[in-house]
């Protein structure tokens, strides 16, 4: 009997042992998966907008993103159901035309999803790649203070600091770029570029945490919601591509300028999330935190040859700055600081970014996935 018993409990450590294995090499990929998603995305598209010649509509761009997106979300609804049409369209009915004041309420993060969408084009258009990277870390600093402001979370003194970092960082990024002036090419125009990741950061905050709020408690799963908001955000999308390029577009169609790039760039947004989504769940904060700080170097590396872009002290003191901050930021907070109020003790992650946070929903929602980091 007792030698029954050793026996259940040296494969049970087996196990155990094999399981953290297994998990270890995860949290590898899924370090991988995360640098490479996130950098390689910023990298194409400032690759496709800054080719000679005419280029495509951006705003197409982001209604085909948000049609793939939803395509997505359906099949694997469909998945789910096991290939049984009626149950999805009677999931479908029930979710999004029934339960229609519930779907109501993602209008507006689809509203300000899609102006994000739209304005990272422009951002990423008029900055090299590794100064919109950097700048646009400061959606952590919205995020935070939008989840103090409307949530009421608290954060830890390290975060704190980590924020302040943060924008000394990326305000002397701001203060070398205008000193090199080197975003001033043909087409390009640094100040337009500087506003627009501003106010993507602005809006990915409060549409992050408004989301939070509003959803807090919902039942629905991560592939309805996308659904739901995919719907709106390509609603929108036709919308804005009716007001800035309607008659471009009538004139010259709606996939003008598409070539084998644009459509990579296109996929990466539209599955790069899912696929974040997907392996995000084997690395914690520290492991995102990492990545992030990670990706902002190989954008920067890859922007010097691919872009020719300059590297200066100034630049590296800010890029460092911020790296550091992002690393900071992630960290676990102190037992003692986690009990500081109710409000925040029931998850550490509660005050982080969405994208930490939310990458299943930012996997589907705007986010140069950003997203996603």
């Amino acid at each position: 009997m007792t030698a029954g018993k050793h026996d259940t409990g040296a494969e049970d450590r087996a196990t155990s042992c094999s399981q953290n294995e297994v998990n270890r090499k995860l949290k590898y990929i899924s370090l991988a998966v995360l640098v490479v998603q996130n950098a390689s995305l910023i990298l194409s598209i400032r690759y496709v907008r800054t080719l000679p010649g005419e280029r495509f509509f951006s705003t197409s761009a982001v209604v085909m993103a948000e049609v793939l997106k939803v395509c997505t979300c359906l099949v694997i609804i469909l998945l789910q159901k096991r290939f049984n049409l009626k149950e999805t369209l009677h999931l479908l009915l029930n979710s999004i035309v029934f339960q229609y004041r519930d779907t109501l309420k993602l209008a507006i993060p689809a509203l300000i999803y899609t102006l994000q969408n739209n304005l990272q084009y422009i951002a990423i258009s008029n900055l090299p790649a590794a100064t919109f990277q950097v700048t646009y870390q400061l959606k952590i600093l919205t995020t935070a203070l939008f989840s103090v402001l409307m949530l009421k979370k608290s954060l830890s003194r390290v975060q704190w600091i980590s924020l302040l970092l943060l924008f000394a960082g990326v305000a002397i990024v701001q203060v070398q770029q205008e000193g090199n002036k080197e975003a001033s090419m043909a087409n390009q125009n640094y100040m337009v570029g500087v506003v627009a990741v501003v106010i993507s950061c602005l809006s990915s905050g409060f549409a992050g945490v408004y989301f939070e709020k509003i959803l807090k408690g919902s039942s629905a799963s991560v592939w309805i919601r996308n659904v739901q908001l995919g719907i709106f955000g390509t609603a929108l999308g036709l919308l804005g591509l009716w007001w800035n390029d309607g008659a471009a577009v009538a004139e010259r169609g709606f996939l003008f300028g598409y070539t084998g790039m644009v459509w990579c760039v296109i996929f990466n947004q539209a599955f790069g999330g899912l696929l974040v989504a997907m392996v995000v769940k084997y690395a914690d904060n520290i492991l995102k935190g990492f990545a992030t700080s990670f990706s902002i170097i190989v954008s920067t590396v890859m922007s010097i040859f691919l872009f020719s872009f300059h590297v200066d002290l100034l630049f590296t003191a800010g890029a460092g700055l911020v790296i550091g901050a992002v690393y900071m930021y992630s960290l676990p907070r102190s037992p003692s600081s986690s009990v500081s109020s109710s409000s925040s003790s029931s998850s550490e992650s509660s005050a982080l970014p969405r994208t930490d946070r939310g990458v299943e929903m930012e996997a589907f929602l705007p986010n140069c996935g950003t997203n996603l980091l």
